[in-house]
């Protein structure tokens, strides 16, 4: 009797969200698909209204029950969060602050790559100079509202918010970028900026905190002394430290220089912008909200852009390329390799920009390229 082998169904929560939000969603879902069926697995996605247009009309940011709901699938595909009819913070803090904090997603995980064909406005740099990835500690720092505002409204008033961390929540963070350094080399392919003589100490790639020793003396202090305890445990793995200020310079001028960069969750949120416009900018740029050890969640990083929605003109390649982070983290590499690589070949032969409304291709075109190129 011929055995028959069970196909692998992953549950995935998709949040479509604001402005064009659900159309490179559905582009994103498009080529998920048809990997999932090229390598052989299923998707089973299932869809949730939390955004804008659901607050305007119940006044419910998030329902109670959302973090357990999502915690019965394997992965969160989000598209962009922000109306303009909502104020600024609400939907942010209320939807993606509040989902990173209670899944416990403490990895903001940000790629910067340039793909074949895309324009950098970094002068003489191709594809080869600028591939690195930022990981983001993304639940501790400023962003976890400890402080308040005193007298508000009067000449007196004080407002404070504190960058507040734990070593527990900086020491995961460590291990996360110093492992993800592993992940991206091996021996036998040692990282392209490490100088000879790293190369015969059998180092394979680099690790740069990103911080500010010398003004934040007591958090990024924490951060150092951490960073330089774990790195005995990794001696494979060569280590930098680099200010936040010489970290913005040195993207922009030799982005080459760096393999893996770690840093607290505000530096983070700043950089990978900086990082963003240097891969050809928001309509390309992917990220992924991490738990190791439970639900994850991807995204483009750009905004909801309601200004184009509905017109069929945004880019939904950074969606593209948020699932292929989403595979990679299920496990699925090859299909996240397939991806990547179909999208390097839109961009470099058929997109002439990458920005809305000048890629030649409409959204769901951009879409069919991809899908396309995958089969």
């Amino acid at each position: 009797m011929e055995r028959t082998v069970a196909t692998k169904t992953y549950k995935l929560a998709v949040i479509p969200g604001d402005g064009t939000g659900p159309e490179v969603t559905a582009e994103g879902m498009k080529v998920l698909q048809a990997a999932a069926s090229k390598f052989g697995f299923r998707l089973d996605p299932r869809q949730y209204d939390f955004g804008g247009e659901r607050y305007l009309a119940t006044g419910e940011v998030l329902p109670e029950s959302a973090a357990e709901e999502m915690r019965a699938h394997d992965a969160i595909f989000l598209g962009a969060i922000g109306h303009p009819k909502v104020r600024p913070g609400i939907l942010e803090k209320g939807i993606l602050l509040r989902l990173r904090f209670e899944l416990d997603q403490y990895i903001n995980l940000r790629p910067v790559k340039l793909f074949p064909g895309v324009e950098t406005p970094l002068a003489g740099k191709k594809p080869e100079h600028i591939d690195y990835v930022v990981v983001r500690e993304n639940t501790g720092g400023l962003y976890t509202g400890v402080g308040g505002i005193s007298m508000k409204g009067t000449p007196q008033e004080v407002a404070i918010q504190s960058m507040v961390y734990s070593r527990f929540q900086v020491e995961r963070c460590l291990r996360y970028a110093f492992d993800c350094v592993r992940r991206r080399h091996t021996p036998d392919a040692p990282w392209k900026g490490l100088k000879d003589a790293d190369r015969h100490a059998g180092k394979i790639g680099q690790l740069t905190l990103c911080g500010k020793t010398n003004v934040l003396t007591y958090v990024y202090d924490l951060w150092e002394r951490a960073f330089y305890e774990i790195a005995a445990e990794y001696p494979d793995v060569k280590t930098d430290y680099c200010h936040v200020d010489a970290t913005c310079m040195w993207m922009v001028k030799n982005p080459e220089w760096f393999d893996v960069i770690v840093t607290g969750n505000m530096f983070g949120d700043i950089i990978t912008d900086l990082g963003a416009m240097t891969q050809g900018g928001m309509g390309i740029a992917a990220g992924g909200n991490i738990n190791p050890a439970g639900v994850s969640m991807f995204e483009p990083i750009g905004g909801s852009a309601p200004k184009y929605t509905g017109m069929g003109v945004i880019n939904p390649l950074a969606a593209i390329c948020s699932g292929a982070m989403l595979l990679r983290e299920l496990g699925e590499v090859g299909a996240a390799d397939a991806i990547e690589e179909a999208v390097a070949v839109v961009t470099g032969t058929k997109l002439k920009s990458m920005a809305a409304g000048r890629m030649g291709y409409s959204t769901s075109q951009v879409g069919d390229l991809v899908a396309g190129q995958l089969a």
